[in-house]
C-alpha cells in the first residue's frame, strides 16, 4: 500500500488557495503539463488581446496606435508589473530584447564600469548561452577578460579584487539547485565586484527581493513562468543608482534621449530606458503584458509554499515507487536549496520522457541524462503529481520506454 495515495492529493488540492487560477489557463484536456519551467501555457486572457490589437489597434488605429494605444511605452509598463515579481521598484525595470542580448549588454556595460579589474566569474554548470556570451563578450573586448569557472559551491571563495562581474543564473537549469542571492552579493560586494544575476528559471515561482539583495544587475526571461508566449520578450533590471552611469553597448535609438528627434548623435536617455535599443515587438509585448495582469492576484509566499509542497510530494512518490527503476535524483530535498523543478538522471533519460509525453506527462530532457520536471503552482494540481509519478513508474518497471522512435532524437529535447 502506498503511503501517499491519490485521495489525500485530493484533499490538498481542495484546500490549496491558488486552485483559482488554474480555470485562468487553456490546458488541453488529457495532459499533465509539467514543463512551464520551458514554455508557460496560454492563459485565457491573452488571445483576447492580441485579437485587439490586430483588428482594432493596428487594422484599424494603424501608425497612430503608438501614440493611441501607447504602444511606444510598452517595453516600461510591462517592466513595471514584473518589478514586484523580483522585488525591485518602477523604473528598474524594462522589457527587451532576449535574454541573451540583455545579458550581452549589462556584462559588457558591467566591466565598462569596472576598468582595471579583468575577471567574470561564473559557475561551470551555468546555462550555457549565458557562458557563449560571456565568450563572445570577452573576446569582443580584445580578450582583455577571463571567464572563470568553478564549481558552484565554490562561488563565494574565488571573488577577490580581480573579479570584475559574477555572473550566475540563481537557479540551475538542471538540477534546479537554487544560489543565495544576499549572501554571493554581498560577498562580491565586500571585495568591489558586481554582480549579474539572470532570473529566467525563478522569476514568477518564488519570491525575489533584488533590492533587499542590493543586487546590481539582472536579466529574465518572459516565456517560462510568466507565460508570455513562445519567444516572448525578456527584460532587464538595473538597480537604480546604476542606471546613469551605464553606456550601453547598443546604443539604438529606442535608447536614445529624444529618439524623434532624429540627431546625428547619440545621448542616452536618463534612467533605465537607456537599456532599449531597437523598436519594441508590439505583438509579442502584448502577450506577456496580458500573461502579467494574473500576477497581481498572486500571494507569491503561497506560491512558493505550494512549489514546496509539490517538489516534495513529487520526490516522496517516486522514493516509494521508483524504487529500483533505474531512477537517481539530482535535485537537492532542501527546499531552501532548489528553485521550483525536480530533475531525475535515468541512463534513457531522453527515451524516457519521450515515452511520458506519448502517455501526456509533458517535461522535457536536459543532456546527458536528465528528465526534468517544472513545478508550476498557478495551475498544477498535487493529483497531477500523483498521476505522473504513477505513469513513469509504470513506464519504467515495464521498460515501454525500450522502442526505437521513443531514442529517435528531435531537435528539441
Amino acid at each position: 500500500m502506498l503511503m501517499i495515495d491519490r485521495k489525500h492529493c485530493e484533499d490538498l488540492d481542495r484546500r490549496d488557495p491558488l486552485a483559482r487560477f488554474r480555470e485562468r489557463f487553456l490546458l488541453p484536456e488529457g495532459v499533465i503539463y509539467l514543463d512551464g519551467n520551458s514554455l508557460g501555457p496560454l492563459l485565457k486572457s491573452v488571445p483576447a488581446r492580441i485579437g485587439q490589437l490586430v483588428e482594432r489597434e493596428w487594422g484599424e488605429g494603424l501608425i497612430r496606435s503608438w501614440n493611441a494605444a501607447r504602444w511606444i511605452d510598452l517595453p516600461q509598463r510591462v517592466g513595471d508589473k514584473i518589478a514586484p515579481l523580483i522585488g525591485a521598484e518602477a523604473g528598474e525595470v524594462v522589457a527587451a530584447d532576449s535574454t541573451s542580448v540583455n545579458l550581452f549588454k549589462l556584462l559588457s556595460a558591467a566591466l565598462t564600469l569596472q576598468r582595471g579589474r579583468s575577471i567574470i566569474l561564473s559557475e561551470r554548470d551555468n546555462f550555457p548561452t549565458d557562458l557563449y556570451v560571456a565568450q563572445g563578450v570577452r573576446d569582443q573586448l580584445g580578450c582583455r577578460h577571463e571567464l572563470k569557472l568553478v564549481d558552484a559551491a565554490d562561488i563565494r571563495d574565488a571573488i577577490d579584487e580581480q573579479v570584475a562581474v559574477v555572473m550566475l543564473t540563481h537557479v540551475n537549469f538542471r538540477n534546479g539547485a537554487r544560489h543565495d542571492m544576499t549572501a554571493i552579493t554581498r560577498a562580491a560586494h565586500d571585495k568591489g565586484a558586481l554582480v549579474l544575476w539572470d532570473l529566467s528559471h525563478s522569476v514568477g515561482a518564488m519570491p525575489l527581493s533584488l533590492g533587499a539583495a542590493r543586487a546590481d544587475l539582472a536579466i529574465g526571461c518572459g516565456y517560462k513562468y510568466l507565460n508570455g508566449g513562445p519567444g516572448a520578450p525578456a527584460f532587464l533590471y538595473v538597480r537604480r543608482d546604476l542606471q546613469d552611469r551605464i553606456r550601453p553597448p547598443l546604443s539604438g535609438w529606442m535608447g536614445h534621449r529624444e529618439p524623434f528627434a532624429f540627431v546625428t548623435d547619440y545621448a542616452p536617455a536618463e534612467g533605465i530606458l537607456r537599456n532599449l535599443c531597437g523598436t519594441p515587438p508590439v505583438l509579442a509585448m502584448a502577450a506577456l503584458d496580458a500573461a502579467l495582469d494574473i500576477w497581481a492576484e498572486v500571494d507569491l509566499a503561497a506560491l512558493r509554499a505550494k512549489s514546496v509542497a509539490l517538489a516534495d510530494l513529487m520526490i516522496s512518490l517516486v522514493d516509494e515507487q521508483g524504487r529500483g527503476l533505474g531512477l537517481t535524483l539530482a535535485t537537492t530535498r532542501d527546499a531552501e536549496q532548489r528553485g521550483s523543478q525536480v530533475s531525475f538522471a535515468h541512463p534513457e533519460g531522453y527515451a524516457v520522457m519521450q515515452a511520458l509525453i506519448a502517455r501526456g506527462v509533458i517535461g522535457d530532457y536536459r543532456a546527458p541524462d536528465l528528465i526534468r520536471f517544472g513545478l508550476t503552482p498557478l495551475y498544477l494540481r498535487y493529483v497531477d503529481v500523483f498521476d505522473a509519478v504513477a505513469i513513469l513508474a509504470e513506464i519504467l518497471r515495464d521498460r515501454l520506454w525500450d522502442r526505437a522512435d521513443f531514442k529517435r532524437r528531435a531537435k528539441v529535447t
